[in-house]
């Protein structure tokens, strides 16, 4: 899934490609991409493009007196530039395109979604407040105000286990299954810990965790082609998705913990004391 640094990065990459030019054709392909219908597609062409942003894990298009494209990648979804695209139309079909945008000058990209379980979505509205992800985000953890006392305040109450309250997009936007695992290993947390019984020093840890994991993850995107975010997310990842391999801090073995649809990695001697985890959904928690 891409999270917040590939987003930022996508965010630039559009930035730099998009800002000047106008839309000519947006096509949607899958019948289910479109969250909104008023207004239109359509309503897109012929207004250029005068910015980019980036709120969590959705990018806007902003258009000069015309409504905004705002997109959520979902877990499969990807964005692929193309500086031609085809002058066919794409057909409907079961395919990985669910929608492509055309440029004035012939350039554009394509929305598509591997899998299955088709949750990309796109919006395209007169302000992107209205789209119920974004109008219910936490703060950017990247933001400038966002300060370790604006993070502690945060988790002040907090009862959820530490992996979960970092996903949750409306206490802090943009972590999603892979950072908030690399957060953890950085932290030397367990993922099961309490949010709202850490110590001082941990809270610090932690909020000092955030902003270097998301800040280098951001530093190693940033200025990379569209197509290569991907790859350059799996090669700086120590712990998501290394089950089985040497901590790179310990040399300990990365151990898993599975659930019904997603799985999380640690390090037992970094985070948990050296006790294994139970890999069972209703694990408890290792203090």
């Amino acid at each position: 899934m891409p999270e917040l640094p590939e987003v930022e990065a996508l965010r630039d990459f559009l930035d730099d490609h998009l800002v000047g030019r106008t839309p000519a054709r947006v096509l949607p392909v899958a019948v289910n991409v479109l969250k909104t219908y008023d207004p239109p597609p359509s309503a897109l062409v012929g207004h250029e493009v005068t910015d980019v942003r980036r709120y969590g894990k959705f990018l806007d298009l902003v258009t000069d007196g015309g409504p905004h494209l705002v997109t959520h990648l979902a877990r499969a979804g990807w964005l692929r530039w193309q500086d031609k695209v085809p002058d066919t139309p794409p057909k409907p079909g079961r395919g990985p395109l669910a929608l492509r945008l055309v440029l004035d000058d012939g350039s554009g990209f394509d929305l598509t979604e591997a899998g299955t379980q088709k949750r990309l979505a796109v919006y395209v509205v007169d302000d992107p407040r209205t789209v119920p992800g974004i109008a219910r985000l936490g703060p950017d953890p990247l933001a400038p105000g966002f300060d370790r006392a604006a993070f502690a305040e945060l988790l002040r109450g907090e009862r959820r286990q530490l992996k979960g309250a970092l996903r949750d997009q409306s206490l802090v936007a943009g972590v999603g299954n892979a950072y908030s695992d690399e957060i953890l290993h950085a932290a030397k947390l367990s993922p099961f810990k309490n949010a709202g019984r850490l110590t001082e020093e941990e809270t610090s840890r932690l909020y000092e965790a955030l902003r270097t994991t998301l800040d280098e993850a951001v530093a190693r995107s940033r200025g990379l082609a569209a197509g290569r975010l991907k790859a350059e997310k799996k090669s700086g990842l120590r712990v998501h998705g290394r089950t089985g391999e040497p901590c790179p801090v310990c040399g300990d073995t990365i151990r898993e913990v599975s659930f019904a649809d997603s799985s999380l990695q640690y390090c037992p001697t970094c985070q948990t004391g050296g006790k294994p985890l139970a890999d069972r959904r209703l694990s408890r928690l290792i203090k």
